[in-house]
């Protein structure tokens, strides 16, 4: 495929690759940056895009639709191209160096490790958050059940970044005060359980499989 002037049904076929139960590639290639300055958010590598997008979302995002329903695709994968505009932009993208193996899906980090992010809303928890639910609920809830690598929170409808990677850091943060690190390994607060956080959410279910 010609990155630059795909042909429509190219870009069909693609945006078909199923990713699991639940999701295809289709789900995560939409980008207002894109949409707005002309340019195709397509993936160079297909194959490592298709392998890590797999691994995003049967390991976190299919529990999360099967326990609180269906969740909603903010921002998914970013070519390079895009990524470095909206940087360059200052439209909430790190660089391209920060965000391989992240955003960038078909690029490995320095260390040659696979992995990708989305930015997802849980619409059950935002209406929660809308009346009062404070963000750390939700966080605490994936620490426990989800095998993440980092988690950030951001103020509009408590949407998150969550990222799978092959060497996970295990890392939240958020831009929702109390703003900054809510845990990271080596902070007190990490280990063991924490279920009087998020008291009264539907009990773990687990991921339909293709």
């Amino acid at each position: 495929m010609n990155k630059k002037s795909p042909s429509v049904k190219a870009l069909e076929e693609l945006g078909r690759e199923r990713l699991s139960h639940s999701f295809y590639l289709r789900d995560f290639m939409h980008s207002e940056i894109a949409a707005v300055h002309g340019l195709v958010n397509v993936p160079v590598d297909h194959a490592l895009a298709i392998e890590a997008g797999r691994k995003l979302c049967t390991e976190l995002l299919e529990p999360l639709n099967a326990t609180f329903g269906r969740i909603a695709v903010r921002s998914g994968y970013r070519s390079p191209e895009v990524n470095d505009l909206g940087n360059q932009l200052k439209l909430n993208c790190a660089s391209n160096e920060n965000n391989r193996a992240a955003h960038i899906w078909d690029l490995r980090d320095a260390d040659g490790h696979m992995g990708a992010t989305a930015c997802v809303v849980v619409p059950w928890f935002a209406d929660r958050f809308a009346q009062g639910a404070p963000w750390q609920s939700l966080a605490w809830w994936i620490h426990d059940h989800l095998p993440y690598s980092d988690v950030t929170f951001f103020p509009k409808l408590a949407a998150f970044n969550i990222r799978w990677h092959e060497r996970p850091k295990r890392i939240i943060n958020s831009y929702i005060a109390p703003k900054g690190c809510l845990t990271r390994p080596g902070m007190p607060n990490h280990d063991g359980d924490h279920a009087s956080e998020y008291a009264g959410f539907p009990s773990f279910q687990k991921a339909h499989r293709v």
